[in-house]
């Protein structure tokens, strides 16, 4: 059936019987294409019939349909023509692993940050309603855990104010987000899932009562006037209509004709409502219900039957992270770790299962994290905080006002930063350097190799006056770089035996930096490369070993916009120091998903195309000195005439 389906018109005409066909279809086929190119297959496989539903009841993309959390979206992606791109999912010239309005006219939202769907509807179903326009609905997928997202409930808050906004909203409640959904909300919906009879109790009792002469009307009748009494005590308030949403549900997410009654009822109702559905995250794959931790959250390539990795990983720098921060807790009683909703990505599971009272799962939500664990230095602890690099961007704010301000001794650690590549614009790091390069009292480092991070991690934790943040990125953690020396803090890892060029590596580049300063050395060009280990502040010491050497080149994984090349820039300026500056890193651009090393490598990111930039910035530079020399020359002998 797959391949007869060409987009969600096809859907309306079958039956029953063939939409269950369909649906493990579908489930056959993701399995089979998730696990040769790696991606979120447990999220996918819990909405395929909920999904089906959706575009049976709605007419996409006349009705606009979002997806929280996108990775729910290769589903949707099917149904909408694109099952021809699955063979390269995430990958250059394949289809995005979230909704991508290139892609299709059916996609929306590209930002795949989760619990911002909801403002989305709300705007779009405003923009509508102003406009007089009366024929288009608006849905919103959210969950997986989106809704632990204080922007959800800021979102739903506004939503309930308008009576009439043309928008459906469906909680996808599988009971987890990355780990299993922590918090209140989740606490509600699991207590709504225990009580599913409450409504079937009152028409027990309406069939029985008129049925009763003389009093049963009566009884009814007052039963029913306090129905919402009876639900309250049977579910603890009423949570989504106290806000002013009417609620259907729960509903059976697998059941599609189950969801599409739902769907229909919400779609004629006239104001915004709420339709839970309860699904299975993983359904259909066994290795992925039987993984209690993420449900296969996302997966790297792996066996389509048994979902163990093909390849034997290698050592990360989470996994690096991860063991010496279990280690520090050891000594450091007051160390406790927070993470949101990204214990195992992070590596923050090791710590959890050592010191579980000591770690603090907030659900999504970045800004709760940062401003909770600045109260946790408040109270004399040490909180380390781990998330992705992108994810700081959600709470900035909370970093600089609540955290600098108050120099609270909290620790940010960033996973994925720099070029991430497969999971596209939204989930690249390249944003961390200049963001924190702007905040007072922050302390910034960036270790090149496993055995940096543990030092600068111990250091890091060391500071208790003043945040810090350490950031690293995605995959294998690289061969340890000795350094020939430690010069006030900053390690030289390349020696030239010329002071032509000083090339100042940021973190992980610094193999590629030392790589590309040998080859320029067989060209005649002198590099010394350093690593400056902490980022921010810079120091006095850097001042000192630039006026050695006739320009300085700088590499960084970071966008060059505010990034480390621009830091130094202001801080020679300052000094009064006139020596050049070249700036090797990201352009400031969103970056479509490629892996890693391709788009390093359009970026020019590169041992071969660094050494030509250093050769060639370097004889450039003696042009100017040889003409600088030769004008010199000229006007002494202008003035001895």
């Amino acid at each position: 059936m797959l391949e007869s389906l060409k987009g969600p018109e096809d859907l309306k005409g079958l039956t029953h019987e063939q939409l269950a066909e369909l649906a493990q279809e579908i489930r056959t086929f993701l399995i089979e294409k998730v696990s040769k190119t790696g991606g979120h297959l447990g999220p996918n496989l819990g909405v395929v019939e909920l999904t089906i539903a959706m575009h049976r009841v709605f007419d996409s993309p006349k009705d606009v349909l979002l997806f929280d959390t996108g990775h729910q979206s290769y589903v949707h992606k099917i149904l909408t023509g694109r099952i021809e791109g699955f063979d390269q999912l995430r990958q250059r010239g394949g289809i995005s692993g979230y909704p991508n309005r290139a892609e299709s006219e059916h996609d929306v939202i590209e930002n795949s940050h989760a619990s911002s769907a909801l403002s989305w509807s709300d705007g779009i179903a405003r923009g509508f309603k102003v406009q007089g326009i009366k024929d288009r609905m608006v849905v919103a997928l959210v969950g997986d855990g989106a809704l632990t997202g204080g922007m959800s409930w800021e979102a739903l808050n506004n939503i309930a104010t308008s009576d009439d906004l043309p928008l459906v909203i469906i909680v996808n409640d599988n009971e987890r987000s990355y780990s299993p959904t922590i918090g209140g909300v989740a606490t509600y919906l699991s207590t709504l899932r225990t009580t599913r009879g409450y409504e079937k109790f009152l028409e027990w009792g309406k069939g029985i009562l008129e049925r009763t002469p003389v009093v049963g009307q009566p009884i009814y009748e007052t039963l029913h006037g306090v129905k919402r009494g009876i639900r309250d005590i049977v579910i603890p308030r009423g949570m989504f209509e106290d806000l002013g949403l009417k609620y259907f549900g729960p509903v059976d997410g697998h059941n599609i004709e189950a969801v599409e009654n739902a769907l229909v009822h919400a779609k004629n109702y006239g104001s915004p409502v709420l339709v839970h559905v309860i699904t299975e995250k993983g359904r259909g794959h066994a290795p992925a219900v039987n993984d209690q931790a993420e449900k296969f959250h996302a997966v790297g390539i792996v066996s389509p039957e048994t979902g163990e990795p093909v390849k034997k990983s290698s050592a990360t720098w989470t996994s690096v992270f991860s063991k010496e921060l279990v280690e520090i807790g050891k000594e450091r009683k007051d160390l406790v770790a927070i993470t949101a909703a990204m214990l195992g990505p992070t590596g923050l599971d090791q710590f959890q299962k050592a010191y579980p009272e000591r770690t603090f799962d907030v659900g999504i939500a970045e800004q709760h994290a940062a401003t909770s664990a600045a109260g946790m230095a408040y109270a004399g602890l040490h909180p380390v905080v781990a998330i992705y690099s992108t994810f700081l961007n959600r709470a900035f704010d909370q970093l600089l006002l609540d955290v600098a301000l108050h120099d609270a001794g909290v620790t940010f650690v960033l996973d994925r930063s720099g070029i991430t590549g497969d999971d596209g614009p939204s989930h690249n790091g390249i944003w961390d350097l200049a963001l924190t390069g702007i905040v007072p009292h922050l302390y910034v480092a960036a270790p090149r190799d496993g055995a940096r991070l543990k030092e600068v991690l111990r250091e890091a934790i060391a500071i208790n006056d003043k945040p810090t943040l350490i950031r690293f990125p995605k995959g294998a953690v690289p061969a340890d770089i000795p350094a020939f020396e430690r010069r006030d803090g900053i390690d030289v890892l390349y020696r030239g035996e010329s002071a032509d060029i000083l090339l100042v590596s940021v973190g992980a580049l610094a193999q590629v930096a030392v790589d590309a300063a040998s080859q320029a050395y067989r060209e005649g060009v002198g590099v010394t490369v350093i690593d400056l280990r902490w980022v921010k502040p810079l120091t006095q010491a850097l001042i000192t070993m630039a006026q050695r050497y006739k320009s300085v080149v700088v590499i960084e994984d970071g966008i060059r916009h505010g990034g480390i090349a621009s830091s130094i820039s202001d801080l020679f300026r300052e000094a009064g120091l006139s020596t050049p500056i070249h700036s090797i890193g990201v352009p400031l651009e969103f970056i479509e998903h490629s892996k890693r090393d391709e788009i390093l490598n359009d970026l020019g990111i590169t041992v071969q195309t660094i050494t030509r930039s250093l050769v060639t910035w370097s004889l450039s530079l003696k042009d100017q000195m040889g003409e600088l020399d030769s004008k010199i020359e000229e006007a002494s002998k202008t003035h001895q005439e």
